[in-house]
């Protein structure tokens, strides 16, 4: 195992089988690392991590704004402690640089993370077995106090909390899927689709007409900022990697048109009401029916909840919209 740099509370190394791992305070929601943490886990120098990353914005494989973020950190210069504002890079960004450096250690995390996706894609699912077991001796744990107290106490028979644990069980499930900020793995729709963008564009133009008809949009309503916006987020979303699709289920591919249009902002106006449109657009193309936990209420409370959100919580929000589909 390669040491880790500590800085900012924040310990960030590359394990033996290839997988970087983190380790931060507690109250951390995501990981956020610098040019030198990133060119430390992978062995190469920060001149190299800055030319990938100018390249993976050149590109638009990531969005600066969603990536990126600076934080005052204190560092020792010229012996003497100096407060500056450093760029730190989220976790999407360094999965993105392990891709494309050319090193020996990236060349195991390349190993890994294909072996990860393969496993995901294949049996649906992918276990993180040190967090597998903290949790289910958490959950031993939480069942033994309450029969603790129960015995004490003599308010509920222990079989009936129990049951009432187990009736409940989704719940539970999906309040700590969110709150790890991972995406559920099984009971979602794996089919092959063929959609063009220039299917989207028609009938998003459709909508534009409808609602220019009665006076609640403009001229510029879908009216793309830069040419080919849309097609791009399109493009990104029905992409394959290695023979694979980067998002591998139908529910996956629609919870991120939902997302990257209203975050991404590609037109002048109605970037909301399009996302949300995408959205259904794309569970009617796929034959998904899902009349019953998609609602009005529910699209509009998920489309504001995204528009409000801060870009570092993109993989719980994602995980949330998924939480609707779960079966």
């Amino acid at each position: 195992m390669k040491d880790g740099n500590v800085k900012n509370n924040l310990i960030i190394y590359q394990a033996e089988n290839g997988a970087i791992e983190f380790r931060s305070d507690v109250d951390a929601e995501t990981i956020w690392a610098t040019q030198q943490q990133i060119a430390d886990v992978f062995d190469v120098t920060i001149p190299t991590i800055n030319e990938h990353i100018k390249n993976i914005y050149r590109t638009e494989e990531l969005q600066e704004d969603s990536t990126i973020r600076k934080f005052r950190i204190v560092r020792n210069e010229s012996n003497r402690e100096v407060e500056r504002e450093i760029n730190h890079y989220n976790l999407d960004m360094i999965i993105s640089i392990g891709y494309r450096v050319n090193s020996k250690v990236a060349t195991n995390f390349r190993t890994w993370a294909t072996q990860t996706i393969k496993q995901h894609i294949t049996k649906g699912y992918t276990i993180n077995e040190k967090l597998l077991s903290q949790k289910k001796d958490l959950y031993l744990k939480v069942l033994d106090d309450i029969k603790i107290l129960n015995a004490q106490g003599d308010l509920l028979a222990s079989d009936d909390i129990i049951n009432l644990i187990k009736s409940f069980s989704e719940t539970w499930f999906s309040l700590q899927s969110y709150d790890a900020g991972t995406i559920p793995g099984t009971g979602f729709t794996k089919k092959d689709l063929t959609l063009s963008s220039s299917e989207l564009y028609l009938d998003i133009q459709t909508l534009k007409s409808e609602l220019m008809k009665k006076g609640e949009a403009t001229d510029i309503f879908a009216q793309e900022k830069t040419t080919d916006s849309l097609k791009g987020i399109f493009g990104n979303i029905m992409q394959s990697v290695f023979g694979n699709d980067v998002y591998p289920t139908l529910e996956e591919k629609a919870a991120h048109f939902l997302y990257f249009i209203i975050k991404n902002h590609p037109f002048n106006d109605g970037n909301k009401r399009t996302g949300a449109f995408t959205f259904l657009w794309f569970l009617k193309k796929s034959g998904l029916d899902t009349s019953i936990t998609i609602t009005p209420n529910a699209l509009t409370t998920l489309t504001l909840l995204i528009a409000q959100s801060d870009p570092a919580d993109k993989d719980r929000i994602i995980g949330l919209i998924l939480l609707m589909f779960h079966k």
